[in-house]
């Protein structure tokens, strides 16, 4: 958080590249999860055939992180000198699309395809495909925006693509630099937003997180493209997620806030209409202008209690939760000959560890080692 914006300059992708050190502690770092023993749940619970964890939830939304690689550096998310892990290290496109069918057997409907920056990825088609395999499931995707063309998103969605959530932290250029320390402009994310619109990739969704002194003087700028673009601007809190572990409570822009801010311009209506697994509470216009505004709020109003999902790193850690500080490797199983059923019970045992939920507010609350890059959003 404390590094100049001005200090970074975007590399090549292959530059950025695990020295052989950062390749042993990753080996390490996956040994330890394979040998930690993942307790196993009720066999009432495996007799079921669903993800369900000693709370009472049910899994029904995986997200799956294709790599760790980004091309931004956003000061919310990722020091400019992160290194990334080798591809093969990485999980694969037939690995993920096993996964995915997997999970869809055990009630999975949704699964949002995350990075670090999905559209890096070289096999995208391929892994949206292989996703696609399972029936029943709905596929989106959360991207930056800055490299989609319409000859890709044609590609996506011919291969199974639904729709996209695209983030935009700000709207004005100089601040978008900052915030991303990248060369996008914010028009080329707006024309990526048009291009989605344009290809059917909706209901396409907005995201943004606010951090005070930063780009928290743009809420209503930035709820002006719901109204523009007629879809949803969600607005996220900022977490405790970054690479440095620089995060202060004190730059916490809380969804409240956020809202008075925008109903001093523009009156909002609650649509209560939100689904109950939904992280979002959603809000229209009152003078009826197309468009929604989203908060989520995992700061100042945790909603763990109806939590639905499960995540999948980029490296095949399966994640019960986004902020878990213990998570467990996949990648033996399905390199090691393992059935399906057997990575079935494995995703039921992971979900079952499942804890009641954080508070990112008390003083016992942990941060992850991994950030939101490298966990998928």
């Amino acid at each position: 958080m404390q590094r100049s914006a001005s200090s970074f300059t975007p590399f090549p992708l292959n530059l950025f590249k695990a020295s052989a050190g950062d390749l042993e502690n990753t080996v390490r770092t996956r040994a330890k999860s394979v040998i930690e023993p993942l307790p196993k749940a009720p066999e009432s619970i495996r007799a079921a055939r669903r993800m369900m964890d000693s709370y009472g939830r049910t899994i029904l939304d995986l997200r799956i992180s294709v790599t760790d690689r980004c091309n931004f550096r956003c000061v919310y998310c990722m020091e400019p000198d992160v290194q990334f892990q080798p591809p093969e290290a990485l999980i694969s496109p037939a690995e993920i699309a096993r996964l995915a069918k997997v999970a869809g057997s055990l009630g999975v409907r949704k699964i949002r395809v995350t990075g670090g920056e999905p559209t890096l990825h070289p096999k995208l088609e391929e892994i949206i495909s292989g996703i696609r395999q399972t029936s029943g499931i709905e596929i989106a995707m959360i991207t930056n925006g800055s490299l989609l063309t319409r000859e890709k998103l044609a590609r996506w969605k011919r291969a199974g693509l639904d729709r996209i959530t695209i983030s935009i932290d700000s709207v004005r250029s100089d601040r978008f630099s900052k915030v991303t320390r990248s060369t996008t402009t914010p028009d080329d994310v707006l024309r990526g937003i048009d291009m989605c619109i344009a290809e059917g990739l909706t209901p396409l969704k907005l995201n943004a997180v606010l951090v005070r002194g930063v780009n928290d003087d743009e809420a209503v700028e930035l709820a002006g493209l719901a109204r523009r673009f007629g879809v949803e601007m969600r607005f996220i809190e900022y977490m405790p997620l970054d690479s440095a572990h620089a995060w202060d409570a004190a730059q916490v822009v809380s969804a409240r806030e956020t809202r008075e801010a925008i109903e001093a311009v523009f009156a909002l209506t609650p649509t209560n209409a939100d689904d109950p697994h939904s992280t979002a509470r959603t809000y229209r216009f009152a003078d009826e202008t197309a468009g929604q505004i989203g908060f989520i709020a995992p700061v100042s109003e945790p909603f763990c209690g109806a939590c639905s999902r499960l995540r999948l790193t980029a490296d095949g850690n399966v994640r019960p939760c986004l902020f878990s500080t213990k998570e467990w490797s996949v990648m033996p199983l399905l390199r090691g000959g393992a059935s399906d059923r057997e990575i079935a019970d494995f995703l039921i045992d992971v979900t079952w560890t499942k804890l009641a939920g954080h508070n990112i507010a008390a003083p016992t609350f942990v941060q992850p080692q991994r950030p939101m890059s490298a966990v998928g959003g």
